[in-house]
């Protein structure tokens, strides 16, 4: 369950009668309200070792995104970061496409096989695979009608990459599944997928070269890795059910985000639970985190640059009620409010007006939750 899932299940949620199409969906890995969706996935649900090889299958997805018979639908949804624009509509339906980011592994592919840390077999034959995923790619981006961005930088990709331009919804925080602590404990958090792109060996480094405690919750296949790099206060807690990651997340002196994400919801997780973040300058993270308000930045992708950030964090106090509204902000009943507006703006008429009656329930919601917060003075 990392950000697009929760994008995934904020959508649901808006949508709960909707299918939910995707090429694969390991039941285990899903949250609850995601478990009891009506989910349709593709025959690449039964290759082997799907949990553990999803990523040897690339070359699969197009295919398998391409099957999906979505004729009887007028308004399509869809979250992507690969592989889900390119679902095919009927000639006068309308695709609206959340997007996270244009394919990272095709269009910043030596950003990314560096990371990775790939052999010198895959390194020489993986150029000619993407040479023809890029092609697709291309092609698929455009299938929908209109993009949403999840952030101002992606909307730069999508418009430099793809040549389309996209309204910016950032995507959904669950506030109210976190919950402020007075006990903060002495230990630095990390809650990430376990990949080589999201950096957690920076934080690692940091943490050993300054005799900090840091707990790192997630999963990934870099972890073995990384667990290479740990001494006795580096602790590992795998994967975790929400209300592990909460308890850390109320309790911990920051948020460490070394990475440079496309939007990057954990700071915001972390600011509902009343929790600062310390995060590279770069990325989304630049949108979100209001330097020396909901936390600070680092410059440099590197380690000692952490620790300079670090020394200056451990001086600065912190307000848990402004970090948690800022939060707010992003809510995701402010994130439904506004993808329904969209949705109702641009959807067929079969549609519309349900949605835009949707928003309006919504904003009147919202309303009730901020005015008792405002003073009128006369």
């Amino acid at each position: 369950m990392g950000g697009a899932e929760r994008v995934a299940e904020a959508m649901h949620d808006s949508f709960p009668s909707s299918p939910i199409y995707t090429t694969v969906a390991l039941q285990r890995t899903l949250s609850k309200r995601l478990r009891a969706a009506d989910i349709r996935t593709s025959p690449m649900q039964h290759l082997p070792a799907m949990d553990r090889k999803f990523r040897h299958y690339f070359m699969l997805y197009p295919f398998a995104i391409e099957h999906f018979d979505l004729s009887p639908y007028d308004l399509i949804f869809s979250s992507s970061s690969g592989y889900a624009k390119g679902v095919r509509r009927r000639r006068n339906a309308i695709h609206v496409c959340y997007c996270h980011t244009p394919m990272r592994w095709v269009w910043r592919y030596e950003d990314y096989v560096a990371r990775e840390r790939f052999g010198t077999g895959i390194r020489s034959l993986l150029p000619l695979a993407l040479w023809g995923l890029r092609k697709w790619d291309l092609r698929a981006a455009k299938q929908p009608n209109y993009y949403i961005a999840n952030s101002k930088l992606v909307a730069h990709r999508i418009r430099q990459i793809y040549g389309r331009e996209a309204h910016v919804i950032p995507p959904p925080i669950d506030v109210n599944r976190f919950h402020m602590s007075t006990e903060i404990d002495d230990y630095y958090l990390v809650l990430s997928r376990l990949m080589p792109y999201k950096r957690i060996d920076l934080a690692i480094e940091a943490c050993k070269r300054m005799n900090r405690r840091l707990v790192i919750i997630g999963d990934g296949p870099d972890r073995k890795r990384l667990e290479k790099m740990a001494d006795d206060r580096i602790e590992f807690l795998g994967r975790q059910p929400d209300q592990i990651v909460n308890y850390y997340a109320a309790r911990c002196r920051a948020l460490l985000f070394p990475g440079e994400e496309d939007f990057g919801m954990a700071p915001l997780e972390a600011n509902a639970a009343g929790r600062p973040v310390i995060a590279y300058r770069g990325g989304g993270a630049v949108e979100t985190i209001e330097e020396g308000k909901t936390g600070i930045f680092f410059d440099q992708p590197d380690s000692r640059a952490l620790c300079t950030a670090i020394e200056r964090f451990e001086s600065m106090v912190w307000s848990q009620i402004l970090l948690r509204r800022h939060a707010e902000k992003f809510d995701q009943n402010v994130f439904a409010f506004r993808v329904l507006q969209f949705l109702g703006s641009v959807a067929p008429s079969s549609c519309s007006e349900e949605l835009l009656s949707g928003a309006r329930l919504l904003s009147d919601n919202i309303s009730k939750r901020v005015w008792p917060r405002l003073a009128v003075v006369g």
